[in-house]
């Protein structure tokens, strides 16, 4: 079953809300609402994808809602059911953003019509907004940011596997992101042009979870006043993330295997019409499902259905590396969003983010790099300008800490303010002529890769200082 776009009717004389649902019902999921308050619940709790309103609503005008409707962050597209005599009122709805206008009494091919329309309108414009996203964030790769060898085998990895429609298993502790690596195999992939579905297993109640992916119908339980689409229809032709899929129960293991097996097949809650939804499913966790399948908490036939590839995300204290690359960007980002000039970073500052071994990983050195950003008082960040937890971690003399950490101190660079770029390759140069040239020595000091070294040294345009057969 091909997932139905959403109606909203809305409409203060009952036998017309019926009578329009009755007409509707079949192509389309179907919600209905006697007053503006009851339609602006509906509109904040589904994505709602044609907006059907009487001009008046007893005594509420249904041009309010409109304009309510209009300045959500995904806008229904708004029609305007009116009495003849009111059609000047109609024109100035459209005026306002309105779609177009029906005229009572209704004629109900020309409704049905006027919704096709629409319907094929709003898919139109979700495929052109799905094409410019993907031309503007460069084939979905653009916010990992990183060059280590480690990342750089993911992205190999996301790059090799998003043409496919197999299901994904991403690895990692929290903080990696997963969820980049997810949005960026969906990005690649061909089904781009559908919804990017993402759910949070653990913020869920085993009862909640399962409403969440399969929907539930009208009076399935307590609170169940509406008909609800699940997670898994909205991506119908698209992805659908499940994030900390560790945290599933296992009654819904159960009925998550059923949808991802040969069969696709699901019911919505309280409901027995047999659904099904074409979706490709990508799933992350911070602990090892394999232990879990160990231990009896998790199902191995679902394990196994959802690891047929499998990337783990690499945490930060293995790629330290990166550090300079996340932090300009990071940088950029919040000095921009704070209304600063770009800032700096001084050398005591970078030392401190290269020694610490960040527990939260990239989010906790995001948030870092906010911290700094805000507490700045001059043209740069110092490490007094830093979390307290970063800071602590430099408090030692960082002279024989080794690789990376030890870098700036072990070469002496000059703590003036330098961009992160001259320090990078101030810090590259003088290791280069500490080893006399030796590219794999080098590399060692500066805990990075070989090869990372040498497109460096090529970018940078260095010269390595009396070659010792090492290339």
């Amino acid at each position: 079953m091909n997932l139905q776009p959403t109606i909203l009717v809305v409409d203060d004389e009952k036998h017309t809300r019926d009578g329009l649902r009755g007409l509707l019902e079949n192509d389309y999921d179907v919600y209905v609402a006697a007053d503006i308050a009851g339609a602006i619940d509906v509109l904040e709790r589904e994505q709602i994808d044609v907006l059907l309103t009487d001009l008046r609503l007893g005594s509420e005008d249904g041009m309010a809602l409109i304009d309510r409707a209009l300045k959500m962050p995904r806008p229904p597209i708004c029609i305007m059911m009116t009495a003849y005599g009111s059609v000047d009122v109609a024109v100035e709805a459209m005026k306002r953003g309105a779609y177009d206008f029906v005229t009572k009494p209704l004629n109900l091919d020309k409704v049905e019509m006027l919704i096709a329309r629409a319907v094929q309108g709003r898919k139109l414009e979700q495929e052109n907004r799905a094409l410019r996203q993907q031309v503007e964030e460069r084939y979905g790769l653009e916010n990992i940011w990183g060059d280590s060898a480690a990342l750089r085998e993911v992205l190999d990895t996301i790059r090799q596997v998003a043409p496919s429609s197999a299901n994904v298993l991403i690895e990692g502790e929290s903080g990696t992101g997963k969820e980049l690596a997810a949005h960026a195999i969906h990005n690649l992939s061909r089904r781009n042009k559908a919804r990017f579905v993402a759910v949070h297993c653990a913020a869920l109640s085993p009862q909640l979870l399962e409403s969440e992916l399969f929907g539930h119908e009208k009076g399935a339980f307590t609170g169940a006043h509406e008909r609800r689409i699940g997670r898994f229809e909205q991506a119908n032709g698209g992805t659908l993330f499940l994030d900390e899929v560790s945290e599933i129960d296992p009654s819904t293991q159960v009925k998550l295997l059923r949808v991802i097996s040969e069969e696709r097949a699901f019911e919505r809650v309280g409901g027995n019409q047999t659904l099904r939804a074409d979706v490709r499913l990508i799933a992350a966790t911070n602990k090892k499902l394999e232990q879990l399948v160990r231990e009896g908490k998790f199902r191995d036939d679902l394990f196994f259905r959802l690891n047929v590839v499998r990337i783990t995300m690499p945490p930060l204290r293995d790629r330290k590396e990166d550090i300079p690359i996340l932090v300009r960007g990071f940088l950029r980002h919040f000095c921009k969003q704070n209304q600063k000039p770009l800032l700096e970073l001084a050398p005591d500052a970078m030392d401190a983010l290269l020694i610490y071994d960040w527990p939260g990983n990239v989010r906790e050195l995001r948030t870092a790099i906010e911290h700094g950003v805000v507490m700045a008082t001059g043209t740069r960040i110092t490490l007094r300008d830093l979390p307290v937890a970063v800071r602590q971690a430099a408090s030692p003399a960082v002279a024989g800490l080794p690789g990376a950490v030890s870098a700036a101190e072990a070469f002496g660079v000059n703590t003036s303010p330098l961009d992160l770029h001259q320090t990078e390759k101030k810090l590259i140069a003088q290791a280069l002529a500490a080893t006399n040239g030796n590219v794999t020595a080098a590399a060692k000091k500066l805990g990075i890769s070989r090869r990372t070294l040498h497109r460096k040294i090529n970018e940078m345009n260095l010269v390595k200082a009396a070659p010792s057969g090492d290339s």
